[in-house]
């Protein structure tokens, strides 16, 4: 599944960050510095300037996803450290857009139907696609796509349990032992179809590095570089062609050299901050910006003691007392540029979910200011007392934490020195560490971390059901040291698991049936709080409206625009028309 951005949870959804001094407020030295590196880098990785006109017919796209430092190829969807490709290389059946109610959009697939009870589900597939190796398409593959998955856990990341048959070369039926309707958008649109006949004598799927892949999708494999790689259109694919003739991915040194790239003009599309984001049109000619508010930052904590984990975060009270510490209003105008919102920390996103939100919780959303009182009271009543040093212990081990967050990432870099200093008004010390991003992903899912930065992702569609089985689930998790699905910190509780358990009998539509067991678990997910509510991130994407036309906007949002988000990032390719200019 995928994430925030190159190094995300699924696949690469992945950020960005600051210091107490926001980019846009420091941006001059900071992107005058950058600027320099920048050159060097996108020459290393072969990248002239990005006038409307540049690539060989002006029809190149040159994106940057976030990835900071060099990239490892690996095309795998299902890896962990996987770069991309999910949705321009591999495909799934539909696509659901999670930012506005919509019809799932036909991909290989072009029609399912569910029996009365959800525990049939039919498929049709289309016909005439061929893989880019030039072997036929075939009901076959979904089949093994799916039995894959089942047999490999940490594949796995949705859940599913089902039992698909091939009736035919077109036709798919996917038996359930029990009700499944909410298993559907997760099959239909975050299930990657991969070839059988390249994948059988794959030992280890779930973590094998894929280099020369095959795929039904737009666009293919051109040539790989650690600074950056590049997909080329698919001539045969089933859609047509794509315009975009083809999308270069850079691998910069973070998100300040992202902005001197575009304030440079050598990116044409970039999730990220930039400076002065209320006047991107006067400082970056050519180019417009659209914020989107969908995926919750959050402190992931480590925080099962039964599973292995370690540390002052394994206790629910210092996890509640840290999210009483927290000054969010501060972090939005310092790391954010004010883009960010409100956070419920039932997770249910105020805006889209509202009605469903428990009457029960302790705080509808999380307070914006702080309460150094409050957080200093929770931890006294759990046993904690303030030693000399004014930072509180119990049993003799200190309130002290280390926070993860990746190289390069400004936003969130500037977001935990932020909260490094807030944290200690409550008698917490907070180090921030920085890392590559293929040491944050390494120490994530091996669960050696006390609390990350990062953000939960939505589910296939807009249902906070998915939030909740991906990252609350017993079954997306594992002891630290064996790979996690979403559920990275190994978080586990009967009481979320039965009221998963029932949701998934119940059809998503039964507001009234459904709405005690959503309550149960947001009541319980406010008091563990194993994923400490920060923000509701304001995605800022940044594209070049001189050079293509076709983007997203705030009136036409018909896929998610952040270039990190798969398969969004694929929709939104294939609806780009370079302008010629």
């Amino acid at each position: 599944m995928a994430g925030r951005r190159a190094v995300s949870w699924h696949a690469g959804e992945p950020h960005v960050k600051e210091d107490v001094v926001k980019v846009s407020r420091n941006a001059g030295a900071g992107v005058r510095a950058a600027t320099a590196l920048l050159v060097a880098a996108l020459t290393a990785a072969g990248c002239g300037p990005s006038t409307p006109s540049a690539g060989p017919d002006g029809s190149t796209l040159v994106a940057y996803a976030g990835q900071s430092g060099d990239y490892q190829i690996n095309f795998n969807p299902y890896a962990p450290s996987t770069i991309g490709g999910t949705g321009t290389i591999f495909q799934t059946l539909f696509f659901y857009n999670v930012v506005r109610a919509a019809e799932p959009k036909p991909e290989l697939g072009t029609g399912f139907t569910w029996n009365a009870d959800g525990t049939r589900l039919d498929i049709t597939l289309r016909d005439g696609v061929t893989w880019s190796d030039g072997e036929r398409f075939t009901a076959a593959d979904v089949v093994f796509t799916l039995d894959m998955i089942t047999r490999h856990k940490g594949m796995n990341s949705t859940g599913y349990a089902g039992h698909a048959q091939a009736v035919d070369d077109t036709h798919v039926t996917i038996t359930f032992d029990r009700p499944s309707f909410a298993d559907g958008p997760s099959v239909l649109g975050r299930t990657y179809v991969v070839p059988e006949h390249k994948w059988k004598d794959i030992t280890d799927p779930a973590v094998t590095a894929v280099e020369d892949p095959v795929g039904t999708g737009p666009y293919l494999l051109e040539e790989f570089k650690p600074q950056a790689y590049t997909l080329k259109a698919n001539p045969s694919y089933w859609g047509g062609e794509p315009a975009v003739k083809k999308v270069r991915y850079l691998a910069l040194s973070g998100n300040q050299a992202g902005a001197a790239a575009l304030k440079a003009g050598q990116v044409d599309w970039q999730t990220g901050p930039v400076p002065d984001l209320d006047d991107v049109g006067k400082n970056y000619p050519g180019y417009r910006s659209v914020v989107t508010p969908v995926n919750q930052i959050v402190l992931v904590t480590c925080s099962n003691t039964a599973l292995g984990c370690k540390g002052p975060q394994t206790d629910p009270a210092v996890r509640q007392a840290i999210y009483h510490a927290i000054d969010r209003t501060q972090l939005n105008a310092l790391a954010f540029e004010n883009t960010a919102g409100d956070i419920s920390p039932s997770f249910l996103l105020p805006g889209r979910d509202g009605a469903l939100i428990s009457p029960d919780l302790r705080n509808r959303t999380a307070p914006m200011r702080p309460d150094p009182a409050k957080a200093q009271q929770v931890l006294e009543s759990a046993g904690y007392a303030k030693g000399a040093d004014g930072i509180y212990a119990k049993n003799g081990e200190p309130v002290a934490l280390t926070l993860g967050t990746v190289a390069g990432w400004t936003d969130y870099i500037t977001a935990v020195d932020a909260m490094s200093q807030q944290l200690r008004q409550a008698g917490i010390k907070l180090t921030p560490q920085q890392v590559s991003g293929n040491e944050f992903v390494d120490a994530r899912d091996r669960g050696d971390y006390q609390l990350l930065i990062d953000s939960l992702y939505q589910g296939p569609a807009p249902d906070p059901f998915y939030l909740y089985n991906y990252f609350f689930s017993t079954a997306q998790t594992a002891a630290v040291g064996s790979k996690p699905g979403p559920n990275v910190s190994r978080f586990s509780d009967p009481r979320i698991d039965q009221a998963l358990d029932a949701l998934k009998l119940l059809n998503p539509t039964d507001t009234a049936a459904r709405r005690p067991h959503l309550e149960a678990i947001q009541t319980r997910v406010e008091e563990a709080m194993p994923y400490i509510p920060v923000l509701t991130q304001g995605t800022i994407s940044v594209y070049h409206s001189a050079k293509f036309t076709g983007w997203p906007t705030d009136d036409d949002r018909y896929a998610f625009p952040a270039v990190w988000s798969h398969p969004d990032d694929a929709e939104i390719l294939l609806r780009l028309k370079p302008t010629g200019g």
